[in-house]
């Protein structure tokens, strides 16, 4: 093997490495994209039911304090920790917390809404955003409770 067909190699891989980068970056752009359809859908699904909103609150990462915080909103999951704000932004609500944020509340910022929620956690348990959306949308019909995500019976 000469040195020219050394580069010819490292020029093939290097190419290669891109093109699987860019195809990834494609793939995860059109994940957001979904998910963010299937958050506005919510929304609007929500409002039309007669959903109410309620303050949204963020717990510290050890999940051992809790802060206010300026969103309204609906949480999608039983944990409280994942949230859609009434202007159809999908919030991770676990922040670094700390005495400004237990003086002034704390201010999480919008992420892109996944399109599997907990994929790749430690514990294993993953749960397609659309099921999230559509158990709250059932759980927080009127009549059926207090509007917040109940454990099913």
């Amino acid at each position: 093997m000469g040195a020219e067909d050394g580069l010819d190699w490292r020029e093939r891989r290097r190419h290669a490495v891109a093109a699987h980068a860019a195809a990834e970056e494609r793939r995860r752009a059109a994940e957001q994209a979904e998910a963010a359809e299937l958050v506005v859908r919510f929304v609007a699904e929500a409002r039309r039911r007669g959903l109410p909103t309620e303050r949204l609150t963020a717990r510290s990462y050890d999940g051992r304090a809790s802060y206010r915080t300026r969103l309204r909103g609906w949480y999608v999951d039983r944990a409280r920790t994942r949230a859609v704000d009434a202007d159809g932004r999908f919030h991770l609500l676990t922040v670094p917390g700390g005495l400004r944020a237990r003086l002034f509340g704390a201010a999480p910022q919008p992420s892109p809404a996944p399109l599997v929620v907990g994929a790749g956690g430690r514990d294993g348990q993953s749960v397609p955003l659309r099921t999230l959306l559509d158990r709250r949308l059932t759980e927080g019909a009127p009549g059926t409770g207090t509007g917040s995500a109940a454990p099913p019976t």
